[in-house]
């Protein structure tokens, strides 16, 4: 399996901290998320691993270069100053991403969960691990019903950022700049996204405080 590192992001909402540092560089407890994504990636066997770069991503790039300090390869996909968001991201990245299932993480989530070990069936687009929804969030974004990811009109479990997709998945997107939810909504209604809950530690580092919390 390959993993994807998303870190294109510019951070708004921890400016002033990302005016001068990408948001996955910085620091909780010691460590930036980044790395702290490589090691865990590390660990669980996998060795290649993609990190899509928008803003500051030299900053990302001088300090992971091939990613042999790590314990794995590491290959960049720059996306300059049209960062392309989730889907088009992935979407862009898939050359480097090879022909079966791979993992994608988020770069700004903080947890002590490990690579989680997923078989999709075959008729199954991915697999997303979902978390109990945080408090600093104002509603969950799925259910989870027998396995599989569900939409609901009051959902209880938010997605973590962690999650296994196909490469067919992205067959039909064209290049450019989207977003992978309305693809994951779809995918829910169909019934073609399985879904497990992780009960551990997690943290979406997207603001100033909630970093500051977490380095108390």
């Amino acid at each position: 399996m390959i993993a994807m590192i998303l870190a294109a992001g510019r951070g708004e909402r921890l400016r002033p901290l990302t005016d001068t540092t990408p948001k996955s560089l910085l620091e909780v407890r010691g460590q930036s998320l980044l790395e702290r994504h490589l090691e865990n990636i590390r660990d669980a066997g996998i060795s290649d691993v993609v990190i899509n770069l928008g803003w500051l991503g030299e900053q990302i790039e001088a300090r992971i270069t091939g990613g042999s300090k790590y314990g794995v390869n590491v290959q960049f996909s720059p996306e300059g100053d049209n960062v392309l968001e989730t889907g088009g991201g992935i979407h862009r990245a898939l050359p480097m991403l090879g022909d079966e299932p791979f993992l994608v993480v988020n770069a700004d989530v903080f947890t002590d969960m490990p690579v989680p070990d997923i078989t999709l069936s075959d008729d199954h687009m991915g697999h997303l691990v979902l978390v109990p929804t945080p408090d600093y969030h104002h509603g969950g974004d799925f259910d989870l019903d027998e396995g599989l990811v569900r939409n609901g009109d009051a959902p209880s479990l938010t997605f973590s950022g962690v999650a296994v997709y196909r490469p067919e998945f992205f067959k039909d997107c064209e290049a450019g700049r989207f977003s992978i939810v309305p693809m994951l909504r779809e995918a829910a209604d169909d019934g073609r996204l399985q879904g497990s809950i992780y009960k551990g530690l997690w943290a979406d580092v997207g603001t100033a405080e909630r970093l500051a919390a977490l380095n108390e």
